[in-house]
C-alpha cells in the first residue's frame, strides 16, 4: 500500500539538509514501520528480549538499501512476514559486537549520525564506541516531519480505526448501568475491538467513574467495584489497523444528571468545539489549546483542566507536536491530533471527551462519529 522507497527518498533528502549521513532505528520502532514496512511486535508491559537483541535495527544511507541487523530468535518468531534479503542474522553464539561493528563500518567516516529516541541505551553506546568521531543526533527530528503528514492512504486507515472505536462504545453503552464493574467493560470493550478487527488496543484501557460519591481522580482508573447511581463513567481507549492508531473517550452518566452535571457536560463539549473551530492550517498548535481551555476557563472550571488539549496521533498513539500551551508548530494539511478537554475534580465531577482530528484547507474535521451528546443510563 506505501511507497516505502519514496518515503525513504523524502528522509535522505531531510539528512542531506541537516548534514546527516547515516541514521538508526532499531526494530520496535514506529519510525521503522513507518520507512521500511516491518512490522513491530505488540508491546508488552514486561520487557521482552532476546540475546543480542540491541542489535536489532535498520541503516539508512543514501547509496545503499536499507540494512537490517537482527538476533535469529526475531528472524524466528517476531517476524511474521519475513524479513528482508538485506538483513544480517546475529546468531547466540555470534560475536553480535564484531558484527554489529561491521555493518555500521561499511558506511565509511560518518561525520554526524541520527540514532532514534526510542533506541536502546546499549546500542547507542556500540554506535558511540563504532563512529567515535561523529556527532549522534535525534532521528525523530527527522523523521516526525514526515510522519505528521498523513497520506490519503495513511487518513484511511486511521478513519477505520476510529470508526471501529466508535461501533465498540456503541456496542457498549447500554451495558453502563448500576452493578456492572468497570472491569466487565473495560473487558467487553477489549473484546469488541480485537473481534472487530483491531490488531491490539492502542494504550490501556481506561474505565472509571467519578462523582459525589467517591473522591477519585482520573489517575485511578479501572476497578473491580460496581457502578453506583449519580455518577459519570467515563472511557479512555483505542483501536489498531495496519499499524494506525485511534484514541477515543466519552464520559456516560449513570442515574439522572444534576444540573452542575449538565453544565459541566455540555462545557466539555463546547470547548471541544471551539478547538476544532480553531484548527486551521498555519494555526498554532498552542492556539488550538488556548481556544480549547479558554472555554472551560471562562466557564469557573479551569482549574479542574488540569492536563493539555491533545496531541498528534498515527503509528504511535502519542507523537508530536502537542496540542499543548508550550508548543507553537504550525499546523499542516494532513496532520492529525487529538482534542480532548477534561473537567476531573475528584469528589464533585468527571467528564471528558476525545476524538481525533485531520486538518484539511478549510480547516478541522473529525475522524470519529459517535455522538457527543449526553448518554443517561
Amino acid at each position: 500500500m506505501f511507497d516505502y522507497q519514496d518515503r525513504q527518498k523524502r528522509l535522505y533528502e531531510i539528512m542531506d539538509r541537516e548534514g546527516v549521513d547515516l541514521v538508526f532505528l532499531p526494530k520496535h520502532s514506529a519510525d521503522m514501520d513507518y520507512l521500511t514496512g516491518t512490522e513491530r511486535r505488540v508491546t508488552t508491559f514486561g520487557n521482552v528480549a532476546y540475546t543480542h537483541h540491541w542489535v536489532a535495527g535498520v541503516f539508512l544511507h543514501r547509496n545503499h538499501k536499507p540494512q537490517f541487523v537482527l538476533p535469529r530468535m526475531i528472524v524466528e518468531f517476531d517476524s511474521p512476514a519475513g524479513v528482508d534479503g538485506n538483513t544480517v542474522v546475529v546468531s547466540e553464539q555470534d560475536d553480535a559486537v564484531s558484527i554489529f561493528n561491521a555493518v555500521a563500518k561499511s558506511y565509511g567516516h560518518v561525520k554526524k549520525i541520527g540514532v532514534s529516541a526510542r533506541t536502546w541505551s546499549e546500542t547507542t553506546l556500540h554506535i558511540m564506541n563504532a563512529f567515535p568521531d561523529a556527532t549522534v543526533v535525534n532521528a525523530e527530528e527527522l523523521v516526525n516531519p514526515l510522519r505528521r503528514i498523513k497520506s490519503p492512504e495513511e487518513l484511511t486507515l486511521m478513519a477505520q480505526s476510529c470508526d471501529l472505536v466508535d461501533k465498540v462504545l456503541g456496542a457498549v453503552q447500554s451495558k453502563v448501568n448500576l452493578g456492572v464493574t468497570e472491569l466487565d467493560l473495560k473487558s467487553e470493550i477489549n473484546f469488541q475491538m480485537n473481534e472487530s478487527g483491531s490488531k491490539t488496543e492502542s494504550f490501556d484501557t481506561a474505565v472509571w467513574s467519578m462523582g459525589p460519591k467517591n473522591n477519585r481522580d482520573a489517575s485511578d482508573r479501572l476497578t473491580s467495584n460496581p457502578l453506583v447511581d449519580n455518577m459519570g463513567v467515563s472511557f479512555d481507549f483505542g483501536a489498531v489497523i495496519d499499524g494506525y492508531c485511534s484514541d477515543f473517550g466519552r464520559t456516560i452518566y449513570v442515574g439522572d444528571p444534576n444540573e452542575e452535571y449538565q453544565f459541566v457536560y455540555d462545557l466539555v463539549m463546547q470547548a471541544q468545539a471551539a478547538g476544532v473551530a480553531a484548527v486551521k492550517p498555519g494555526a498554532l498548535a498552542s492556539d488550538v489549546h488556548n481556544a480549547t481551555r479558554q472555554v472551560i476557563v471562562d466557564g469557573g472550571y479551569g482549574d479542574w483542566f488540569r492536563h493539555r488539549t491533545g496531541h498528534c496521533i498515527g503509528l504511535d498513539v502519542h507523537e508530536f507536536p502537542f496540542i499543548s500551551e508550550e508548543d507553537h508548530t504550525p499546523l499542516e494539511v494532513g496532520m492529525t491530533f487529538t482534542i480532548e478537554p477534561s473537567v476531573f475534580w475528584p469528589g464533585r465531577v468527571g467528564v471528558r471527551v476525545e476524538d481525533v482530528i485531520v486538518v484539511e484547507e478549510n480547516g478541522g474535521r473529525k475522524l470519529n462519529q459517535f455522538t457527543t451528546d449526553l448518554i443517561a443510563n
